[in-house]
Order: structure tokens, then C-alpha cells, then sequence
């Protein structure tokens, strides 16, 4: 226990015995116990919370992965659009051209 062997504890309760008396030992055992027991919980509780800490931050990390991801996508997407755009844009001003092209020849023979 503690490091300790039998003969060191034996000299501990000795001493014990002799400083408290036979009176407070019993009481001063029973709040040394519930030290420890204090001291234990305390120390479940802030591997509990830290534990829960980390998962938070791990999960946090996901959302931003995530998050990065549908951003780029997106952009992905607007590039891809604007330039469809783009093209479909000059597909009808070259159609617009050709048009007035071939109005003008029609208007020329006519």
C-alpha cells in the first residue's frame, strides 16, 4: 500500500496510537478514508470532463473538415456554372451574329 511494507505501517498505526489515542484514532481513520475517496472522485470527475473535452474537440475538428469541404465544392460548382454560363453566353451571341449575318445577306439579294 503506498509503497510501503508491513513494518512501515506498523510503525505508522504505533505512532498513530501514541499522538491520537486510542479516542481520535478511530474518527481521524474515518476522515483520512474520506480524503482519499474525495481526492479519487475529484480525480474520475476531471478525466470524465477531459475525456469529454477531447471528443468535443474532435468533433469540432470534423465539422470544420466538413466544412471545408462543402466550401470547396461550392466553389467547384460556381466555377463550373460561370463558365457553362460563359460559353452558353457566347454560343447565343454567336448565334445572334450569324443571325444578323444572314439577315443581311437576305436583305442584300432582296
Amino acid at each position: 500500500m503506498f509503497g510501503m511494507g508491513f513494518g512501515e505501517i506498523l510503525l505508522v498505526a504505533i505512532v498513530a496510537i501514541v499522538f491520537l489515542g486510542p479516542e481520535k484514532l478511530p474518527e481521524t481513520m474515518v476522515n483520512i478514508a474520506k480524503f482519499f475517496k474525495t481526492i479519487k472522485t475529484n480525480i474520475t470527475e476531471a478525466k470524465n470532463a477531459l475525456e469529454s473535452e477531447l471528443d468535443i474537440a474532435e468533433m469540432k475538428k470534423e465539422a470544420i473538415e466538413y466544412k471545408e469541404k462543402i466550401q470547396k465544392n461550392t466553389t467547384n460548382l460556381y466555377e463550373e456554372t460561370t463558365s457553362d454560363a460563359r460559353d452558353v453566353k457566347s454560343i447565343f451571341s454567336d448565334l445572334k451574329s450569324d443571325t444578323q449575318k444572314v439577315i443581311d445577306e437576305s436583305d442584300k439579294k432582296s
